[in-house]
């Protein structure tokens, strides 16, 4: 059976791809960190609404978590592997850099960058060897793309893994595994819930912030075998701007 893993899957936009992929019939996987309660919330709706999902706590930037989950998760599943990979995990640390914690550079790099190489590596592997390949996506961001003041750590992290996205894209093509990046620009979650969304909106030519089942549809289409012959492309999901 073909699972899927969503990296940070148990609130926003995690929450809203967990919930996408289950309803295309796809068993999936929610990884969380620490909010426990959040994740079997999202359970129990992929669950009511017939679908099958599991849960995998662990940190993606911790590489020993990371084994250790995958290893007690395929010793369970001998006859399984991970085809679809949505590395969705990150974190906000916002400052201007002069007055930036070093923890603050390090935890946000780890996350984005560091935990989609763990994860991502792990998986590879049983895409590769498949006939059918894999599909992974990669949640980028518009601050990766164009940088945002206050966010050079967050920027850095998001811009690294658009560059990753197209490397490995080359890489694993032959095997029939897509590797593609979503770039969402202001989308209404848990982040962005602390900005001046009144003065942001002003800004984005649609005068509004996306929805996280926006981003998810499009997570969606990117895994589908409609998307099959589409690899190392970044598809921005902004309202217009740039």
């Amino acid at each position: 059976m073909k699972y899927a893993l969503v990296t940070g899957g148990s609130r926003g936009l995690g929450k809203a791809v967990c919930l996408k992929l289950a309803s295309m019939g796809m068993p999936v996987i929610i990884n969380y960190q620490s909010n426990g309660e959040a994740a079997e919330g999202v359970k129990a709706e992929i669950e009511a609404m017939g679908g099958q999902a599991e849960l995998m706590p662990f940190n993606v930037g911790k590489m020993e978590e990371v084994e250790a989950a995958m290893d007690k998760w395929q010793d369970a599943h001998p006859d399984d592997y991970i085809a679809y990979l949505v590395n969705n995990a990150g974190i906000r640390r916002d400052n201007v850099m002069f007055m930036m914690p070093e923890a603050d550079w390090h935890d946000v790099i780890n996350t984005s960058l560091n935990g989609f190489y763990y994860v991502t590596r792990r998986c590879l592997p049983k895409m590769m060897m498949r006939k059918h390949g894999g599909r992974i996506v990669n949640m980028a961001s518009l601050s990766g793309l164009k940088g945002m003041p206050g966010q050079t750590n967050y920027s850095a992290a998001k811009a690294a893994l658009i560059g990753a996205t197209k490397a490995l894209a080359q890489e694993v093509a032959p095997r029939a595994v897509t590797v593609n990046a979503v770039a969402p620009g202001f989308i209404e979650t848990d982040m962005t819930k602390d900005l001046p969304q009144d003065e942001l909106k002003q800004l984005v030519p649609m005068k509004r912030f996306g929805k996280a089942e926006e981003v998810a549809d499009l997570v969606g289409f990117l895994v589908s075998d409609a998307a099959s012959y589409i690899t190392g492309e970044v598809i921005s999901i902004n309202g217009g701007l740039y």
